[in-house]
């Protein structure tokens, strides 16, 4: 790993499927813009690693894709997502083992509204929706332990398990509340511990546990159901958001279509201890309906971009992206179809470049 004195940072870059090849490159562009003003450099390589070449070799990555991946200090990947393989082979052949093998345990998810988005609910201006999604990422209900039996006929059944420990669940909660001591000191649960009766009292337990070390910090927590009637209701009400892997993927895609759309949400995984390198991709998916258009929004890769400096230590730079992402949308600059407009990806990436060289 680069040591942070030497200012030099390694990225892998994986642009993958469908418009993550075409917004990429801006992620680059906005970055390498920040890093020029702010006295920094990037180093990138590319890993063409995607469903086109699981149709060509069988693997989304190599056997050692790890090891390849290992030595940089950060991961920029694109999207995933291809018509002809199914979604859990993409899933469990790319992004899961980087998430787990690198112990990429936060899965950090800012739902903002801004200035020049029209938000699909009512009665919000530009700061008032202002939530953190922390979401656990590499245990929960997504596991690989389960099977199906009696395949074709009557009987035939599926079997999944739900895994969550105490170091899970403590470690994700511990950021969560870090988190909030940095922002508007408030941590709410998303729980179903009236339905789902062993793991989320358990998630509970460990809530009310981590809850106690952190006095200075508000807490409260709703079922799911409930807590994504207030997301769409109230969605005021909330800062950080704790979850579990499958509760906070779900929060994680509702809080930026309330706010406007799902092409500017940006995602960080984190290894929150930087003992492995973490990976920065954009919460939209590969959109193979408009791939190779040139019209996909680029601010969620931009954006996830803004935080993977962040995480390497280079917060300046970070917050002239995220700047610079609220001055086009703000001042009626190029924008996607998507929220409104009409220009090109390229378009609004240079845009966006050029405020931060400002």
């Amino acid at each position: 790993m680069s040591s942070p004195a030497a200012r030099t940072y390694k990225v892998a870059t994986i642009p993958g499927d469908g418009i993550g090849r075409e917004v990429v490159p801006e992620g680059i562009r906005v970055a390498e813009a920040a890093a020029r003003r702010f006295g920094f450099s990037l180093t990138w390589k590319e890993f063409d690693w995607s469903c086109e070449v699981y149709l060509q070799t069988g693997r989304m990555m190599p056997e050692d894709g790890l090891a390849q991946l290992r030595p940089f200090d950060a991961i920029f990947l694109g999207a995933v997502g291809h018509p002809k393989v199914a979604d859990h082979v993409s899933l469990w052949g790319l992004l899961i083992p980087i998430r787990r093998g690198f112990e990429q345990y936060a899965n950090i998810r800012p739902v903002r509204l801004l200035r020049g988005i029209e938000p699909a609910v009512r009665n919000f201006g530009p700061g008032q929706i202002d939530i953190c999604v922390v979401r656990e990422n590499n245990e929960g209900e997504y596991s690989n332990i389960g099977g199906r039996l009696y395949s074709g006929t009557e009987d035939e059944f599926a079997l999944q398990q739900s895994v969550f420990t105490r170091r899970g669940c403590d470690r994700i909660m511990r950021y969560a509340f870090e988190l909030a001591r940095t922002r508007r000191k408030h941590v709410t649960s998303a729980t179903k511990s009236n339905g789902i009766i062993y793991t989320m009292p358990f998630w509970d337990e460990r809530f009310a546990a981590i809850s106690s070390e952190y006095p200075g910090i508000r807490t409260d927590q709703f079922h799911i159901d409930i807590l994504s009637a207030h997301f769409v209701r109230h969605p005021d009400w909330f800062d950080v958001v704790v979850g579990s892997n499958l509760f906070g993927d779900i929060l994680s895609d509702l809080g930026p279509a309330v706010v406007g759309s799902i092409g500017i949400a940006p995602s960080g995984n984190l290894n929150p201890e930087k003992e492995f390198p973490s990976m920065f991709e954009p919460v939209h998916g590969s959109a193979p309906d408009i791939a190779g258009k040139g019209i996909a929004n680029p601010i969620g890769q931009i954006w996830s971009g803004a935080m993977m400096l962040r995480h390497l230590g280079e917060p300046d730079a970070a917050d002239a992206i995220e700047r610079a992402i609220e001055k086009v949308l703000g001042d009626s600059g190029p924008r996607t179809a998507d929220i409104g407009g009409k220009a090109r990806t390229q378009e609004v990436g240079e845009a966006i470049a050029s405020q931060v060289k400002a």
